[in-house]
């Protein structure tokens, strides 16, 4: 069978924070947002193979062969300069990996693990591959109780998450924002999609978590989480609700020039959510 391949940004073999447990994390290359507070930009878009970050690499790590941007890991002494200097956001560092490649790294990796994330960029732009190893995974007597979630933005049509929602044990989904305007301004891209992927994806089980980013003078307005709570109350008031609050961390642009989210202002906010009924409302253990 002529399974596809999917071009991977970064593995982490071991994360407790991206599910449930202990998780291999897959961040998969490319997003259908460009949101200015990215932590990771640049996973957001493909190399077009400019070649402006090949004179930048210390190492010679980065050489152009027939038109190509091409990465030797070997030498590689992961400085992200080239990450810096990248003029769209791209990762000229990626590698292609295969479903065989992922189940050999979760062989190697099962007494430690309690299942994999497909994270990004956006998971779901690269949803063939997701759907063919989910059911690899599923499919192996070994490897069958590792659980499999996907860190999405919620932003994949009904339809395409019917193919994968039976092989996929959880989903973690980003609500940026709930008025439309700040959405489009936050993401490029209107919010109907999102909320109906957290009510389909709640209706079927299979949403894990919602999260939700505090970014001062813009979503934290009274107006928007007087929205959150009654979009998380429709669902359940029992639904873990995650407030992740914005830093400057791993940030590019206009967007450092936002003021950043502090912890007292977040607690504020997570108790009024939890005065207004919800009883699973989680914040950030750490402020970087």
């Amino acid at each position: 069978m002529n399974l596809p391949l999917a071009t991977v940004s970064k593995v982490l073999k071991f994360s407790c924070v991206d599910g449930p447990g202990n998780r291999l994390v897959l961040f998969l290359q490319g997003c259908n947002f460009a949101c200015p507070t990215c932590h990771n930009p640049h996973t957001m878009k493909l190399c077009n193979d400019c070649g402006d970050c090949v004179p930048e690499c210390p190492t010679g790590a980065l050489t152009m062969v027939q038109g190509k941007v091409v990465h030797d890991p070997s030498i590689c002494d992961q400085c992200d300069k080239c990450l810096d200097v990248c003029p769209i956001n791209a990762n000229p560092k990626v590698t292609q990996y295969s479903v065989d490649d992922v189940l050999a790294l979760l062989y190697q990796n099962k007494p430690f693990l309690n299942g994999i994330t497909i994270s990004g960029g956006e998971a779901t732009t690269q949803l063939k591959f997701i759907l063919a190893l989910f059911t690899a995974i599923k499919s192996d007597e070994k490897l069958k109780d590792l659980t499999c979630f996907i860190d999405s933005n919620g932003y994949l049509p009904e339809a395409a998450w019917k193919t994968v929602l039976p092989v996929t044990d959880g989903v973690m989904l980003d609500i940026k924002a709930f008025d439309n305007t700040l959405h489009s301004l936050l993401t490029t891209r209107q919010n109907e999609r999102v909320l109906a992927s957290a009510k389909l994806l709640f209706a079927a089980g299979k949403l894990h978590e919602l999260r939700y980013l505090l970014i001062p003078d813009r979503t934290d307005s009274p107006e928007e989480i007087r929205e959150l709570s009654s979009f998380v109350e429709t669902l359940s008031p029992n639904l873990p609700l995650r407030l992740n609050a914005y830093q400057h961390h791993g940030v590019k642009g206009e967007a450092l020039t936002w003021p950043t989210m502090k912890e007292p202002e977040v607690e504020r906010i997570a108790a009024e959510l939890r005065s207004a009924g919800l009883t699973n409302v989680v914040t950030p253990a750490v402020y970087i």
